[in-house]
């Protein structure tokens, strides 16, 4: 009967210290591999960085876009542009040119 009421009193001890370290595993395995964990906030940071490259390139194709509409207004007509839309909207060429041809040409309105 000693042995066993000895082991009771240990055993209070040992289940709360148990009890304790169970909950820390618990909760740190969370914070690394929970739905808003370590890994999760680093897969984020990784979408972030990537869709910010790419809004940087889709605003300088913006700005080039915005350049080229500019050049093409009335105020500032530029002549080789103008010659450039003409002769591709047209495919027109003169006699001296020299034609590269790079693919198949584009239809206005296909996919």
């Amino acid at each position: 009967m000693a042995i066993a009421e000895e082991f009771r009193k240990r055993a209070r001890y040992v289940v709360g210290s148990l009890g304790g370290i169970a909950a820390m595993a618990y909760f740190g395995y969370h914070a690394v591999n929970g739905e808003r964990g370590f890994l999760a906030w680093m897969e984020i940071r990784q979408q972030i960085d990537a869709t910010s490259r790419f809004a940087g390139r889709v605003v300088q194709q913006r700005r080039t876009w915005e350049d080229r509409v500019r050049r093409l207004q009335a105020e500032s007509l530029d002549p080789d542009l103008l010659d450039e839309r003409a002769r591709l909207m047209g495919n027109l060429a003169l006699p001296g040119d020299v034609i590269i041809l790079t693919g198949p040409p584009k239809v206005a309105g296909a996919k």
